[in-house]
């Protein structure tokens, strides 16, 4: 890989960590549609990481608030006392699905499922989840409205996605919306959910480059791909955002459904 593929592929993902397109199918078919060895599961991994810091960055505030009433709560006996303690308590909620299933499954998931044409395929069901979920649901409630059910629905969602091509934040809005969330209220309760799961993913990940090894290139590429996903992703959130505010997620449905087709037809009729 040369520096200038991992600023790609952290701009690519960057941008579809957030924009509901996959940005685990991005990674996987992006080489391989224009012949670029694979970018390999510690730097996707870690890569990631560079769109935490952007939606770190992006929710700060909101993070900290949630943060500093979960411990206050907790040390008042009153763990549900405040909106902002239950927002932390569903998102611990919503993660467990994925830590569980992420564990007992990771060797399937990293082998047979990462192969170009399934994770086209799956790419196309990131397709279907998103229509369905704009057929279904009011799209009335805040998020201050959420439950511990949606949580774990949602979460559950967020494990469906632990497949390759299937999106994290495609899922996970999509369930927000069928359980009856605002489009940008989806978003959000998503994007805050990553928080927990990404860091875990890519510490463990992390672990596994130090305890492997790695040469200075590749963590020079992997940085260079970090600062270049922090940087898009930071500008994705925002736009997605506003985007949500007036507009519906069909869109990404109708690109899932064209690039996923374009790929699954190049691997079977190369």
């Amino acid at each position: 890989m040369t520096l200038l593929q991992a600023i790609i592929l952290g701009i690519v993902q960057g941008a579809t960590e957030f924009i509901p397109v996959s940005s685990n199918a991005h990674l996987v078919l992006i080489p391989w549609l224009l012949g670029w060895p694979p970018s390999g599961m510690i730097f996707d991994t870690v890569i990631h990481w560079g769109t935490l810091l952007a939606v770190v960055s992006f929710f700060w505030q909101e993070l900290v608030s949630i943060f500093k009433n979960v411990i206050r709560d907790l040390v008042n006996r009153t763990p549900l006392a405040s909106a902002e303690s239950r927002l932390g308590w569903m998102l611990v909620v919503a993660t467990l699905p994925a830590v569980i299933l992420g564990l007992l499954f990771e060797e399937i998931i990293e082998g047979i499922l990462s192969e170009p044409v399934w994770v086209a395929a799956s790419l196309m069901v990131t397709g279907l989840i998103l229509w369905v979920s704009e057929s279904i649901g009011n799209r009335t409630r805040p998020v201050g409205a959420l439950t511990f059910t949606d949580a774990l629905m949602i979460g559950l969602a967020q494990a469906v996605a632990l497949v390759p091509g299937i999106s994290r934040s495609g899922s996970t809005i999509g369930a927000g919306l069928a359980r009856g969330l605002e489009r940008p209220a989806a978003a959000r309760f998503s994007f805050l959910m990553m928080v927990p799961i990404v860091f875990g993913a890519g510490l463990l990940k992390l672990f596994d480059a130090i305890e492997v090894g790695m040469s200075e290139e590749g963590m020079m590429m992997v940085f260079a791909g970090l600062i270049a996903a922090a940087i898009s992703g930071y500008l994705c959130v925002t736009l997605l955002l506003r985007y949500l505010a007036t507009q519906s997620v069909r869109s990404f449905a109708v690109y899932c459904w064209l690039f996923g087709g374009l790929c699954v037809l190049i691997a079977l009729f190369p």
